[in-house]
């Protein structure tokens, strides 16, 4: 791929935008559900801030960006007035920038928890409104992407949402854990939210597998093609990175179960968390090459 290309530069908009919808509704999920004192925490906000920063950035730019590429103009044209308004009249531009005004609503739900913090995270209000706006910005998320070509548009969309929602939860509750609560080392913390996290995580790791092969199956249409397309190539690629990440994410749940008591004893010595600490730190590191994978498929043919 050239680098200088508005085919790169929007590509890597895309990774943005996925990172950014992981930190965010990841966040949003693990403050909600496992962790609503971690609102008043520092770093904890700062993983949901830099999720928003990102999401919202790679959805602005990836309108201009995609709208070059389609044109074939340079990616520096991406703020030109013509080419946005052509972009806005058609299905992505109009689905795209709905998905901005929803990231200018979930600044809104995130202004707020910044402000209040637990206070937030426990009210009914804000619960509604953080599920309302995850649910938004993962729908128009799907809506781009190869689901809608499917032969059954609808199961491949509910899978789409099933598997864009696994991800986030796993995704970004491991940076919630890694830099929010293991940054800490507070023992009636790890006894408390790290056991919860390890049942979100397995059940967001199934919903991910079931989803994501339901959504390759009918995505592809052929098995062979897994083989003789572009598209397949990546999506070989990404499910190789995600079998190394579920290595690292079979050792943390290990340790969980094994080792977890007896660093909560230690008062969370650094030595006794520091072999789940880099654990979580690989899975966090890796999953950033299955978002750009995923990032790469949605501008791939899958050679139907």
């Amino acid at each position: 791929m050239d680098f200088g290309s508005a085919k790169f530069w929007y590509v890597l908009a895309r990774c943005a935008d996925y990172s950014g919808l992981a930190l965010f509704v990841g966040g949003l999920f693990f403050l909600a559900l496992l962790w609503p004192a971690g609102a008043d925490r520092r770093r904890a906000r700062g993983v949901l801030a830099t999720g928003w920063v990102l999401g919202f950035a790679g959805t602005a730019a990836g309108l201009g960006l995609q709208g070059a590429w389609v044109a074939q103009r340079p990616p520096a044209d991406l703020a030109d007035p013509d080419l946005l308004a052509q972009v806005l009249d058609s299905q992505f531009g109009r689905i795209w920038f709905a998905k901005a005004l929803v990231w200018v609503l979930a600044g809104v739900v995130l202004a707020d928890v910044l402000q209040r913090g637990r206070r937030a995270a426990v009210s009914v209000a804000w619960r509604v409104g953080a599920g309302v706006v995850a649910a938004g910005l993962l729908r128009t998320t799907g809506l781009t992407g190869h689901s809608a070509e499917s032969a059954h548009p609808l199961l491949s969309q509910l899978a789409d949402f099933g598997h864009l929602a696994g991800v986030c939860a796993w995704t970004g509750g491991l940076a919630m854990l890694l830099f929010g609560v293991l940054s800490r080392r507070d023992p009636g913390e790890l006894a408390e939210v790290v056991p919860r996290y390890s049942k979100l995580a397995l059940t967001s790791v199934l919903l991910v597998i079931v989803a994501g092969a339901v959504l390759a199956v009918e995505t592809l249409g052929d098995v062979g093609r897994v083989f003789t397309t572009g598209y397949g190539r990546i999506l070989l690629t990404k499910l190789a990175v995600l079998a190394v990440v579920l290595l690292f994410a079979q050792a943390s749940k290990s340790w969980v179960a094994r080792r977890l008591d007896f660093a909560v004893v230690l008062r969370g010595d650094a030595g006794a968390v520091r072999p789940f600490v880099n654990s979580v730190a690989a899975e966090t590191t890796l999953v950033v090459v299955v978002l750009f994978a995923a990032s790469l498929l949605v501008t791939a043919s899958p050679g139907r």
